[in-house]
């Protein structure tokens, strides 16, 4: 057995960092501001929500050097080894002088009280290096996870349109060395696990997934963090202890996703970033739900199976892999065992989980030529809001009647949770109006939601039936669906 190493190794813009201290709940958003007095990246909310954090971090992915933006707030040092971190202090234009985001924004006026400029700065930034002259969906996407209280965001948007105007991201700084800072990354891959501290304060990078199944075999207790979107919360806001944390965000392996006999499969630590143009071209639906799922940064973050594993009722992601029929494998050392994702979430906080076992991969069965599948999310904003109910529909219908239906809810219950009586009250009948308003009763049979800041649950069980009726009007064609589109016609 290789010796583990005793510290972290990554790059901090252009300084190569070897930390042997860091703590297993220990923020990079901390990290800057109090031990390297990088200043710029600051703490809004400190829960992932108003991108004054944002900072870029560069991994590679694929053999490639790919550079996203992040919440530094809720992200743990612990997911850094072999990544490159960059804050605004590194952005400088080519003669020295302001970077081209930065002067864009300073000559259109972008910023106002200036607290959440930096964060929109890198986000802005991360968008010019991929897409260099966006579009202004493409824009508004980027900027979704930033929140400004002073410009109203048109003079931000007026800024971004016009970056390329003031230097060409082919000569930007990241640009020119990606290769050299590829090449240093790659060597501070040596396939040893890396692990910090002792007791209630211990940190593990497991070198693969096979060593990650041997961490949790003798560490069954241990917090598993990937994205860190949720587990962020549980230390900032919450203050729960995570040790011993076990980091899997760099691990390759479970970030493969594929297409097979009718199935895709989803690696656990896939992000919605990387997932999502695979599924938008193969399950439209999906595309369109990952697009509403927090900001940029949570989406370059979060991964799909840790929105599975952490078993939330208001989880964006399982109603609708539900509906689809998808099952999970989990894993614990080498046993391996498949369980149909439905049956996977057992009550409010537990889950078919034993201890020493993870989510390894999700397989999810593609909709059939000729199905109906639809996914509907309603929140209080229509960006960056956790969701108060989430209807997904799976319809086969054959000669004018339902032939099959999966229905699944979140935010309805204890647990995502299939709509049996409702499917029940479909299958077999006319898909037609009247069908629909019948099946309607059977709503008070499969739910009995809560009331909460989100919503009542007299609201929650109204929208979830009005989200059938919707479902029947946009599969029936008999009335044009309206949806706020800002650059499409409605």
């Amino acid at each position: 057995m290789i010796e583990a190493r005793r510290g972290l190794r990554f790059l901090l813009n252009d300084e190569e960092i070897a930390l042997a201290d860091a703590a297993p709940d220990e923020t990079l958003l901390d990290w800057l501001r109090l031990r390297r007095s990088l200043r710029g990246t600051k703490e809004g909310c400190a829960e992932g929500d108003c991108g004054a954090c944002t900072v870029l971090v560069g991994r590679l992915c694929g053999g490639q050097l790919v550079y996203e933006g992040v919440n530094a707030c809720i992200r743990f040092l612990g997911s850094l080894d072999g990544c490159h971190v960059v804050t605004v202090e590194h952005l400088k234009g080519r003669d020295g002088t302001l970077h081209p985001v930065q002067q864009a924004m300073v000559d259109f006026h972008g910023s106002q009280c200036g607290f959440c400029t930096p964060g929109f700065v890198m986000s802005l930034y991360g968008l010019w290096m991929r897409s260099p002259d966006p579009s202004d969906e493409e824009i508004e996407k980027a900027l979704q996870g930033n929140l400004c209280r002073c410009t109203g965001y048109e003079a931000i948007i007026r800024a971004a349109r016009a970056v390329s105007s003031y230097g060409q991201g082919g000569t930007d700084a990241l640009a020119l060395e990606r290769d050299a800072v590829a090449s240093r990354l790659k060597a501070m891959r040596d396939g040893r696990r890396v692990e910090i501290g002792e007791g209630r304060q211990r940190l593990v990078v497991p070198a693969s997934v096979d060593d990650l199944a041997a961490v949790l075999e003798a560490e069954p207790a241990a917090t598993i963090v990937a994205g860190s979107t949720d587990v962020g919360l549980w230390v900032t806001k919450f203050m729960r202890e995570i040790s011993p944390a076990v980091f899997i965000g760099g691990l390759q392996e479970l970030q493969a996703i594929s297409e097979a006999n009718g199935f895709v499969t989803i690696g656990a630590g896939v992000s919605y970033s990387q997932a999502r143009s695979f599924l938008a071209q193969r399950i439209p639906a999906l595309g369109t739900l990952i697009d509403r799922i927090g900001g940029d940064q949570v989406r370059n973050m979060g991964t799909i199976g840790g929105n599975i594993a952490n078993g939330s009722p208001i989880g964006d992601m399982p109603p609708p892999l539900i509906a689809l029929g998808a099952t999970v494998t989990l894993r614990r050392g080498g046993e391996r065992r498949s369980v149909p994702l439905e049956d996977f979430f057992i009550a409010y906080g537990k889950q078919d989980r034993r201890p020493g076992e993870f989510v390894e991969a999700l397989h999810v069965p593609l909709p059939k030529d000729g199905a109906h599948f639809s996914v509907y999310k309603v929140t209080k904003r229509r960006d960056e809001d956790i969701t108060a109910a989430l209807g997904a529909f799976h319809l086969g219908i054959e000669g004018g009647t339902v032939s099959s239906a999966r229905i699944a809810y979140g935010g309805m219950a204890a647990t995502p949770k299939r709509a049996r009586a409702v499917e029940a009250a479909l299958t077999g009948q006319p898909w037609s109006q009247e069908t629909v308003e019948a099946a309607l009763a059977a709503y008070d049979e499969d739910y009995q939601p809560i009331s909460d800041m989100r919503a009542s649950a007299e609201y929650r069980m109204l929208a979830a039936k009005n989200l059938l009726r919707r479902f029947f009007i946009e599969t029936t064609g008999t009335k044009k669906p309206f949806t706020v589109k800002r650059y499409e016609e409605a």
